[in-house]
């Protein structure tokens, strides 16, 4: 079927991909909006850093016991029924805390189990996102596609802090009603996706299944080596569990303030994704990478020792920008090397390194902090970042030395159902 030139350039002419960012975007902004509302919740209860990193380890617990289902389920079952039911739990726990702060309630156990059930449905959401997200666009259109995608994560990172900052104004609430009413959203566009049912397959559901997304990835040493880099970056670098610090010890600016903290790495992400997505990597995309990351631990380096807030949203949002292009380059190899009837599995570990990054970095974060204090643990996370790039350049000469982002052909890409419309 002939496409118009749009539908060939831009991943927007089909309806699917838009419901999908759309998604995505009210998705994000209600899972920032919770991460604010509990980070300064938990530390209003506590004022202790060690909290604010439980906090992140108790949410990443779920990808770690559910590593190997969330991927099977995302493989197996319709991925968008699978992504809306997620949505779903999300909106059940920001339920659950709507009603928790409602009732006055100042002990802090129930948050944390709160917390468990959250990182559950998004141990479901992730990897069915990642693996929905080729079926909806021309492989062509898959690079542009991603960085979309990642803009879309990013920009309700800019938006989701901020707004939940604001809203704490206004009282816990308004934070965790918002979020409810976001992730309702999310879970009724996805609903509206077009069905995709998934691939058939004789494969028999066992061990061999369900690790075959890490067998896959650990034979693969080009993506081995961008999610470990990726996640290794995040793990020393990160420093978003001790952004209520910051914000009321450190630069004293208060709620609205931690927003604005929270937001400026997505600005400086978005920015780059917008750069990206005119002017997409076409060599010496590794390289790029390596670069990027050093770049983004010399940033978070200079926001620990920053007592500027205006220099440090600069610093955050220069870290940003520098994350989007590991980020792109990352998730653009795995969409694009990974077979269609693997790639939730893939995608499961995927987001379990993200997770590692992410949630067990934010735990890291919290206990050193606690042990030698919050300036001195985000300097040394920085320089440790740097340090990161610098040995995976020796371990993995595959990413170094890569140099186009796309190959010539992609494998693994699955045909687009018989009949659909470039529009759709």
């Amino acid at each position: 079927m002939q496409l118009s030139g749009t539908a060939r350039t831009s991943p927007f002419a089909h309806r699917d991909f838009r419901r999908f960012f759309a998604a995505r975007i009210a998705s994000g902004v209600a899972i920032q909006i919770v991460n604010v509302g509990v980070g300064w919740h938990v530390y209003d209860l506590t004022a202790d850093p060690f909290a604010l990193g439980l906090v992140g380890l108790v949410t990443f617990l779920p990808s770690v016991l559910l590593a190997l289902l969330t991927g099977h389920v995302a493989d197996r079952f319709e991925r968008r029924r699978v992504l809306a039911a997620a949505f779903a739990g999300a909106a059940f726990t920001a339920a659950g805390l709507l009603v928790l702060v409602l009732s006055g309630s100042r002990a802090v156990w129930p948050v944390f189990g709160l917390v468990f059930l959250f990182g559950c449905a998004r141990a479901f959401a992730n990897p069915a996102g990642a693996a929905l997200l080729p079926s909806l666009v021309p492989a062509e259109l898959l690079r542009v596609a991603v960085t979309w995608n990642s803009m879309a994560f990013q920009g309700s990172i800019v938006l989701g802090p901020a707004a939940g900052g604001l809203l704490w104004l206004m009282g816990g609430p308004a934070v965790f009603g918002t979020a409810l009413l976001s992730f309702l959203l999310a879970v009724a566009l996805v609903a509206r996706l077009a069905p995709r049912p998934p691939a058939a397959s004789e494969e028999r559901v066992g061990l061999e299944r369900l690790l075959a997304g890490f067998t896959f990835i650990r034979g693969q040493p080009l993506i081995f080596g961008a999610i470990s880099l990726d996640m290794v970056a995040v793990l020393l670098g990160g420093a978003t569990a001790l952004l209520p610090i910051f914000a009321k010890d450190i630069l004293e600016v208060g709620p609205a303030g931690l927003g604005a903290l929270r937001a400026a790495p997505a600005v400086g992400a978005v920015a780059m994704a917008l750069r990206l997505a005119r002017r997409p990597l076409e060599r010496r995309v590794g390289r790029t990478m390596l670069a990027a990351v050093a770049v983004f631990g010399l940033a978070m380096a200079g926001f620990g020792l920053s007592k500027s807030f205006p220099l440090s949203l600069l610093l955050l949002a220069l870290a940003g920008a520098a994350d989007m292009v590991s980020v792109v380059v990352r998730q653009t190899l795995v969409q694009l090397e990974t077979p269609d009837a693997m790639r939730g599995r893939v995608a499961a570990v995927n987001t379990l390194f993200i997770g590692a990054s992410n949630e067990l970095g934010e735990f890291e974060s919290g206990v050193v902090a606690g042990l030698i204090g919050t300036v001195p643990a985000t300097v040394l996370g920085g320089l440790g970042t740097v340090a990161a790039a610098l040995l995976w350049s020796k371990l993995f000469p595959e990413l170094r030395e890569r140099d186009r982002l796309v190959p010539e052909t992609a494998p693994g890409r699955a045909p687009a159902p018989p009949g659909r419309r470039a529009d759709r």
